[in-house]
């Protein structure tokens, strides 16, 4: 069988090539990890009974309803800038600054400073450190407008009641603390001495002061706070119970 010399010479180039393509590739730079922080967003801000978006440096992280909360999300580690928009008309409500650190988690609240359209952001720091064997985590967010200020978590008991949490003035919120894993009702108190005015009953808001929770070992939990003086019940002042972990 005859072989033409242009054949001979495609066949010699053919090594050349696989090896120039082979390096080529191992050559190519890997993708640069992006280093990241998480962040909860949470809409709690009943002055603003509609959809807003959750941007960080324009990028949307999460669109929400009145009282809902988004799963964690990304955001790259730095100096980085929170807003709230209206979701029909972009318009925004909320600009802040804030500071993300690598492999660190936050919630960021979208919440009404007073009995006005305002919109205020509270960025704070969610310490998911598992609790000891046996135990529970929780704090108290209070960013219910027009409630006594400070409130803190009590434990209910027999006759009456344990202190959880310090004092948390309105649009602070406490650290979380350790409890012992287990059922029983924790309230939402003020005053000296103590006196309870909500109530965290199931954790659903229902206002129940009767109902129990079991706060199961090893979870971290968020009572919230929220809402004010209305007419219209869902944006009437109740206690929810979020779950970090």
């Amino acid at each position: 069988m005859k072989t033409s010399f242009a054949s001979l010479a495609f066949q010699a180039l053919l090594p050349a090539a696989v090896l120039l393509a082979s390096c080529s590739k191992k050559d190519e730079p890997a993708a640069p990890v992006v280093e990241q922080g998480q962040v909860k967003f949470h809409h709690a801000a009943p002055s603003a009974n509609l959809d807003v978006k959750f941007l960080a440096d324009d990028a949307e992280k999460a669109t929400l309803a009145y009282g809902a909360n988004s799963g964690y999300q990304g955001v790259p580690a730095g100096s980085r800038t929170l807003k709230v928009n209206v979701a029909t008309s972009g318009q925004n409500a909320v600009t802040q600054s804030v500071a993300v650190e690598k492999d660190k988690n936050y919630s960021y609240f979208a919440y009404s400073p007073g009995a006005t359209t305002a919109v205020s952001g509270l960025f704070v720091n969610d310490d998911l450190t598992a609790p000891a064997s046996g135990k529970a985590k929780i704090r108290l967010v209070h960013l219910g407008q027009g409630q006594a200020s400070p409130l803190r978590l009590t434990q209910r008991l027999a006759v009456g009641s344990q202190a959880i949490t310090a004092d948390v003035p309105f649009g602070t919120t406490s650290p979380f603390v350790e409890i012992n894993a287990g059922t029983y009702n924790i309230d939402v108190s003020a005053g000296n001495p103590s006196v309870a005015v909500l109530y965290v009953g199931e954790g659903n808001g229902s206002g129940s002061t009767t109902a129990s929770k079991n706060y199961e070992s090893g979870k971290i939990y968020t009572v919230l706070v929220r809402g004010y003086t209305s007419l219209d019940p869902n944006l009437a002042s109740k206690v929810v119970l979020i779950q970090n972990n």
